[in-house]
């Protein structure tokens, strides 16, 4: 080094001593990504925490550079959203960020959820660290549900009016609820404002105050170690043989255990990345209109499993799905690391936990399926939107073929689908022909019965005629239509007797 570059780096060590006295910079760095982890830890199921964390950070810059142009007003929201969309530069990438961001955030928090309890992470010393993780579960839930309010179209709307209705069964306080959700009696500017403060200052606010405390217990606690089959956890000795484990096999986090969180965050920014180009953000809908009702509204994919399970739950056992059945889950959540604090890690030695993970997420995900198929809703686009395959037109006479027009025309696919296309609130009526024939078809297109509405008064008797004719003729090649059974005639007492003694009958009299 020559004599010309020892003062500058001189005053660079000196600046960066200054520094380090008053700011103990290499402290904390040793306490924070220079601490040490168990080996056993730096493995890729320990990467869905950065990977959640990651999720918020996306979350946090998108969601700032979007409020620059979005309006929380009930006349604007959505013109500044179609703004974005389609006028501001990038400004759908941004959406789309912003969307696909929140979604694999509850993904990924839902999975890290799950790698914790069946690593059983939540025991002795940690139970600070799954409690905070539970709340902030609850808070990803919270800041996904008011994200989907901001769009202000007609999902968000009955979205809303649906939360108001449930927190209006709340015994004692439930009217008081409903103003604090809506800021008056109507859905409008003043419920769209305190979602906006919900969603941008309230809870992402919380979030980072949690994420800061769960972070500051994993540094506390540590990071729990890959459990093995039969090691016993103790409250006595577990401290000292945690201790003994990272004095024997202890890394530092940073540069030895991070790899594989490199990896998977890279991964995950590249599917959110990918989903934003490719698929593009969702919405806005239709515009929110209280005077319309839209009856295919639905929530975003994280809540699609609650829609189904609200649809499909027994009248008037609402109060259920929505009060005890979320104290009696949070209870368990909570209470998790205190009735099961100590005793065996490894998921293969607690066989009910296995089963409680694949319980929940058979359900989540038949739920979600049932969400997305809808089959108590209406298909609304699919009598203009879905042509009829050939195989169901072609070869039917000219009567046939005008209840195929009056089929679709008269939007009866909204509700029933042929060929596994359309509706599926009804059966489907690929092969109806071959279950009812046609006094029943006519009864039921007139008359109606279970969740079909009778039509007697919307179509004239030609428009009934052409399509039930239609309908019987939906059957299999070669097969006959559907019969009735018929009904034997009633035998006077004594006839039978009298027949088999050889008295004529009178079909056989009239020569039938």
């Amino acid at each position: 080094m020559s004599a010309k570059d020892r003062p500058i780096t001189s005053i660079l060590v000196n600046i960066a001593a200054w520094f380090e006295r008053r700011l103990h910079i290499v402290k904390i760095w040793n306490a924070t990504g220079g601490h040490p982890i168990p080996k056993s830890s730096a493995s890729w199921f320990y990467t869905f925490g950065s990977m959640t964390l990651l999720c918020f950070s996306i979350q946090i810059i998108t969601g700032i550079l979007l409020s620059l142009v979005y309006i929380p007003s009930a006349s604007e929201a959505y013109r500044s959203l179609e703004f974005l969309n389609y006028q501001q530069e990038l400004g759908w990438l941004l959406r789309a960020m912003h969307y696909w961001g929140s979604n694999c955030m509850v993904i990924v928090m839902f999975l890290h959820m799950t790698q914790v309890f069946l690593w059983g992470a939540y025991k002795y010393p940690r139970e600070l660290t799954w409690i905070s993780g539970v709340v902030l579960l609850f808070l990803t839930l919270g800041i996904a549900f008011t994200g989907q309010v901001m769009r202000f179209d007609s999902d968000a709307y009955w979205g809303v009016g649906i939360g108001a209705a449930i927190l209006g069964r709340v015994p004692l306080v439930g009217a008081q609820l409903v103003n604090l959700l809506l800021g008056g009696p109507i859905i409008g500017t003043d419920t769209l404002s305190r979602f906006f403060a919900l969603h941008v200052f309230v809870l992402p606010g919380s979030i980072l105050a949690l994420v800061s405390l769960h972070l500051r217990l994993v540094l506390l606690k540590g990071i729990n170690e890959y459990p093995k089959p039969g090691i016993q956890v103790n409250r006595k000795t577990y401290d000292a043989a945690y201790e003994e484990t990272l004095h024997k096999e202890g890394i530092p986090f940073i540069p030895n255990g991070i790899d594989k969180d490199i990896v998977a965050n890279g991964l995950l920014l590249l599917v959110i990345v990918g989903l934003a180009i490719f698929v593009g953000p969702k919405g806005p809908g239709i515009p929110a209109d209280p005077a319309i009702r839209i009856s295919d509204a639905s929530p975003d994919y994280p809540f699609l499993w609650l829609f189904a399970a609200a649809a499909l739950a027994p009248h008037d056992t609402e109060w259920i799905l929505f009060f005890v059945l979320p104290i009696i889950g949070t209870i368990l959540l909570v209470g998790l690391p205190f009735y099961a604090n100590q005793g065996e890690k490894h998921f293969r030695r607690r066989p009910v936990a296995i089963l409680v993970v694949l319980l929940t997420y058979l359900g989540l995900g038949l739920l979600t399926y049932a969400g997305l198929t809808g089959p108590w809703s209406p298909h609304m686009e699919a009598w203009s939107g879905i042509p009829t395959n050939p195989e169901f037109i072609k070869a039917r006479t000219p009567l046939e073929l005008q209840g195929a027009v009056l089929f679709q025309n008269k939007q009866c696919r909204n509700c029933h689908a042929i060929g596994g296309t359309g509706g599926h609130r009804g059966p489907d009526l690929s092969v109806v022909g071959t279950r009812m024939d046609e006094p029943q078809l006519v009864r039921q297109v007139i008359q109606g019965g279970g969740n079909m509405p009778a039509y007697g008064n919307n179509l004239s008797q030609k428009e009934v005629n052409a399509l039930v004719t239609y309908l019987v003729s939906l059957r299999p090649p070669n097969t006959i239509p559907a019969q009735i059974p018929s009904i034997p005639e009633k035998t006077e007492p004594g006839k039978a007797e009298r027949v088999s003694a050889g008295e004529p009958t009178k079909q056989a009299q009239t020569g039938g």
